[in-house]
């Protein structure tokens, strides 16, 4: 799998859980807002500043530390 260029990693924001381009925006809430039935149209209706790529590499993400693999994170 390719390196994770999306998802950041900054103590001060969020208190260092992983986000989405050094936004305010954790890989957390993206995966929560899929699994309670939201469409990826939706994510980026109510996050305009979003990018479709970004919605796939929150989840890329979330399946790799569900398999309990450590991934690099690009630290803003």
């Amino acid at each position: 799998m390719h390196d994770l260029t999306r998802i950041t990693r900054n103590s001060e924001v969020m208190g260092g859980k992983p986000c989405i381009r050094g936004m305010r925006v954790t890989v957390g809430t993206i995966v929560g807002l899929m699994a309670s039935g939201h469409s990826s149209s939706d994510i980026l209706n109510a996050y305009p500043y979003l990018e479709e790529a970004d919605i796939y590499e929150a989840l890329a993400y979330a399946a790799w530390r569900a398999e309990e693999i450590e991934v690099p994170l690009k630290t803003a």
